[in-house]
């Protein structure tokens, strides 16, 4: 094979502790909360500038709660401020790992899809009267079309 841009081989141990560490994960983080789209669009968001008027908002209800209305939930409030602080390198940290996951998956699947390419290559050249053409033939659906008018097969192997 051509190809390796990566090589991963876990042991059962290794994948007993990351499904045992995931499992924590998702029994620490079990109060998050998921949103429909409807849902994000009608938030308000908090980009940096908002996050500085949040931040400054923290100081000033502190600091004259007096003036705030009754049902104002300042500590609500505080605690949403604390639990964003806690929560954020911790989001960073998954991020960055999630990121490294996605690029390895796709890595292991170009490494897959070159070896077969280069594989199958081979076989169709090769595999004449060894016994290969059904193998070939099945192997070669991969290049196969479609018509998008009638949807139905050409019959070409775009690969040969």
């Amino acid at each position: 094979m051509s190809q390796n841009r990566i090589s991963l081989n876990y042991s059962e141990n290794s994948l007993e502790v990351i499904d045992a560490a995931l499992a924590v994960l998702d029994t620490e983080f079990a109060n998050l909360i998921g949103l429909t789209n409807d849902e994000r669009r009608q938030l308000n968001k908090m980009g940096d500038k908002s996050e500085a008027f949040c931040r400054q908002a923290v100081v000033v209800f502190s600091e004259n709660s007096s003036v705030l209305p009754r049902n104002f939930d300042l500590q609500g409030y505080l605690d949403d401020l604390k639990a964003l602080d806690e929560l954020r390198p911790r989001l960073m940290r998954v991020q960055r790992l999630y990121e490294r996951m996605l690029d390895s998956e796709m890595a292991l699947g170009s490494d897959l899809m070159a070896g077969s390419l280069e594989g199958y290559a081979v076989l169709k050249i090769s595999g004449e009267g060894e016994g290969l053409d059904h193998l070939r033939k099945i192997l070669s659906n991969r290049f196969r079309r479609t018509s998008r008018r009638s949807g139905e097969d050409e019959g070409s192997d775009a690969a040969e």
